[in-house]
C-alpha cells in the first residue's frame, strides 16, 4: 500500500467532521471538485470505499471509521512535531471562561480548529456563570471570557458583541406546562440574562409564576422542559426535537434577543490574543451562517 499524504488525511477528517463535501472544502481551502478527487485517490490507495454518499450528505463506512481514528492520531502527531520544532510557533496557555450553553453548542468545533492552527497553545476552559467570570477576568485569573447580557445591561456589562440570539419560550411538544397557573418556570441564578428576560416579561404581564427548577446547565433546562415540568427561556438555536417554541397564543410575553460578548484581560500575550481573534472570527462565521 502506498503512503497516505497528510493533506489527504486532513481532507478525510474534514469530511468526516462536517458530513459534507462542500463544507469540508471550505475548511481545507479547496474546491469541492478537488476534495472529490482527493477522496477518490484515498479510496484507490486504500482499495476500499471509505464513505457512503447520498444526495445530501456523506457518512463513513465501517472501515472508514477505523481509518478516522488513525488519521486523527497521525495529524495530532504532525501538529505536535511542528509545534516542538517551529521557532515561530506560538506557545503558551490560555485561560478561557464560557457559559454552559456556549461550551455545549459552540466551543468544541472552535477549539478543535484553533488547536489545528496553533498546536503549541493550550486552552484551559472553565464553565461558569457570567458574574464570576467578569470578576475573574478583572482579577486576571482568566485571560478572557464569553459572557451573556441583555441590551438593557450594556452599561453594566461591558464587552465586545460576538453574537446576538433571539430568546424564546420553550416547552415540550404536546405539553401543558404553559397552561398551569402559576406557570412553572425553569431558570438559573439571578444574574442570568435568560432568567432576567423571562421573569421580567411575566411580571410586566402580571402573569403568576413559580420557579420549578433552577439549573445552570442547558441540559438541565431541557430535561425540565421534556418532562413537561416547566417552560424556560432559551435561545432559538437551542430548540430541537421535542423542545419547541411556544407560540404567542399561549399568552407568554415576547422576549428580546440577548448577546454573547467577549471580555479580555489587559495586556494579553500574543498567544492569548491569537485565541481571542480566533473566537471573534469563529463567531462571525456562525452569525453569517445563521443569517
Amino acid at each position: 500500500m502506498q503512503s497516505l499524504d497528510l493533506d489527504l488525511l486532513r481532507t478525510f477528517v474534514a469530511i468526516a467532521d462536517t458530513g459534507n463535501f462542500s463544507a469540508a472544502a471550505n475548511q481545507v481551502f479547496r474546491t469541492p471538485s478537488a476534495v472529490s478527487m482527493q477522496v477518490k485517490k484515498m479510496e484507490e490507495v486504500m482499495d476500499r470505499p471509505l464513505f457512503v454518499r447520498d444526495s445530501r450528505s456523506v457518512r463513513l463506512t465501517e472501515e472508514g471509521e477505523q481509518v478516522l481514528t488513525h488519521a486523527r492520531r497521525m495529524l495530532a502527531l504532525d501538529q505536535e512535531f511542528r509545534a516542538q520544532f517551529d521557532p515561530q510557533a506560538l506557545k503558551g496557555e490560555v485561560r478561557l471562561g464560557v457559559p454552559d450553553d456556549v461550551a455545549e453548542r459552540f466551543l468544541p468545533e472552535m477549539l478543535r480548529r484553533f488547536c489545528c492552527t496553533h498546536p503549541g497553545v493550550t486552552i484551559n476552559a472553565l464553565v461558569a456563570n457570567t458574574q464570576p467570570m467578569i470578576d475573574m477576568v478583572a482579577e486576571r485569573r482568566l485571560d478572557m471570557a464569553i459572557i451573556t447580557r441583555l441590551p438593557s445591561q450594556r452599561d453594566k456589562r461591558l464587552g465586545e458583541v460576538l453574537r446576538s440570539e433571539q430568546l424564546v419560550w420553550a416547552g415540550a411538544r404536546g405539553g401543558i406546562a404553559h397552561e398551569m397557573n402559576p406557570i412553572p418556570v425553569s431558570v438559573w441564578e439571578e444574574s442570568c440574562a435568560w432568567r432576567k428576560a423571562g421573569l421580567e416579561g411575566l411580571e410586566a404581564l402580571g402573569r403568576d409564576y413559580r420557579i420549578a427548577l433552577e439549573s445552570g446547565h442547558l441540559s438541565g433546562q431541557k430535561a425540565a422542559i421534556l418532562a413537561d415540568l416547566a417552560v424556560a427561556t432559551i435561545p432559538v438555536t437551542a430548540l430541537g426535537g421535542d423542545v419547541i417554541e411556544l407560540s404567542a397564543s399561549t399568552g407568554l410575553p415576547k422576549l428580546c434577543a440577548y448577546e454573547l460578548c467577549l471580555i479580555v484581560a489587559d495586556g494579553l500575550q500574543e498567544h492569548a490574543a491569537a485565541a481571542a481573534d480566533h473566537l471573534r472570527a469563529s463567531f462571525a462565521v456562525t452569525s453569517l451562517a445563521a443569517a
